[in-house]
């Protein structure tokens, strides 16, 4: 197994690798995958140090659970990080349709993702939103149950505010929050990041190419399918679109005079915001992987950062990153 970087898990003792390997588009959002294809890029991810595997048991309804453990079968469990996302519920037909996050809800819920995996534990779990009807000490306490029980190694939260990571963390140590950060989705910068560090918490980072729209792979042109969930992202729409794109035109220019590609100067970024950041790459097939992974072997000093940060200041992005319903249910919101 090759070596990268490794980073530490908030303030737990455990290391894991730099950069993690988000599933979530082997099963669901993203239109089809290949089952094949997802797996063989599970196995390269960890053929490569990239151990740590990130899922939701809504993906798919339960579909990416179950791929992930056909992917880990016959490999020792221990050599991967698995960390699952639950309380989202959802309907036959993949509608949302609200939040379960009490603490029997937390317990069943754990029972049907580790039957799915076919593991005895998971190493980190974590409510998907804030349950608008659960105090956060209810779900943590559930979960902290679980760690006790030991059916559960770690708790994370999700788009979570700083005054719930504190209640959160005053109930159990919280190992990470994972929200979304890239060049272009800063939010967390004003008052969320300074909390985590506060508290020893790590930031676990998803949407670092800001679904696609940061790989250098995305134009106006593009033709969508009615399963890919972006079709309905305001960043993907329109005249915010058009403006999204020539940031991302910019900061292209500045990838191709480092020698690399806009996904790992992207990506790179958000791996120079600070040790306590692990970027999750959301990589489906294995020539995306490879890509991405050499995001690892890009350094950005000062002078890049600084153009960078010109090329795509805070805010200048047009549009949520999600319909404003789903913006509105974001806890982390409220800073």
């Amino acid at each position: 197994m090759n070596k990268i970087e490794q980073r530490d898990l908030g303030s737990t003792g455990v290391a894991l690798p730099a950069i993690g390997l988000g599933c979530m588009g082997m099963s669901d959002f993203y239109g089809p995958a290949d089952r094949t294809e997802s797996i063989a890029t599970i196995h390269a991810a960890m053929e490569r140090g990239v151990t740590l595997l990130d899922t939701g048991d809504f993906y798919g309804s339960g579909h990416n659970e179950l791929l992930i453990a056909e992917a880990l079968r016959g490999k020792n469990r221990d050599d991967a990080f698995v960390a699952v996302k639950f309380g989202a519920m959802r309907s036959p037909d993949g509608a949302f349709i609200g939040q379960d996050a009490r603490p029997q809800a937390v317990k069943n819920a754990l029972a049907y993702s580790l039957k799915r995996l076919g593991t005895d534990y998971v190493d980190l779990y974590q409510p998907a939103r804030l349950d608008p009807n659960v105090p956060i000490e209810d779900t943590v306490g559930a979960i902290k149950e679980m760690i006790e029980a030991g059916y559960v190694r770690h708790l994370g939260l999700s788009e979570m505010g700083s005054d719930t990571i504190r209640r959160a963390a005053a109930v159990h140590p919280v190992a990470w929050l994972q929200i979304e950060y890239s060049l272009i989705s800063r939010e967390i910068e004003q008052s969320i990041l300074q909390t985590t560090r506060a508290l020893g918490i790590s930031i676990s980072a998803y949407g670092v190419l800001s679904r696609g729209l940061l790989s250098g792979h995305w134009s106006i042109q593009r033709s969508e399918t009615a399963r890919d969930f972006r079709a309905t992202l305001p960043r993907f729409q329109g005249a915010a679109l058009d403006h999204n794109l020539a940031l991302v035109e910019t900061i292209g220019q500045i990838a191709e005079e480092k020698g690399a590609t806009t996904a790992q100067i992207a990506i790179a970024w958000v791996l120079a915001q600070g040790p306590d950041i692990i970027p999750l790459i959301g990589a489906r097939t294995r020539e995306r992987l490879t890509e991405s992974l050499g995001a690892l072997d890009l350094t950005l000093n000062e002078p890049d950062l600084a153009r960078l940060n010109k090329a795509a200041p805070v805010n200048a992005a047009q549009g949520d990153r999600y319909p404003s319903p789903q913006m509105q249910s974001l806890d982390s919101r409220a800073g």
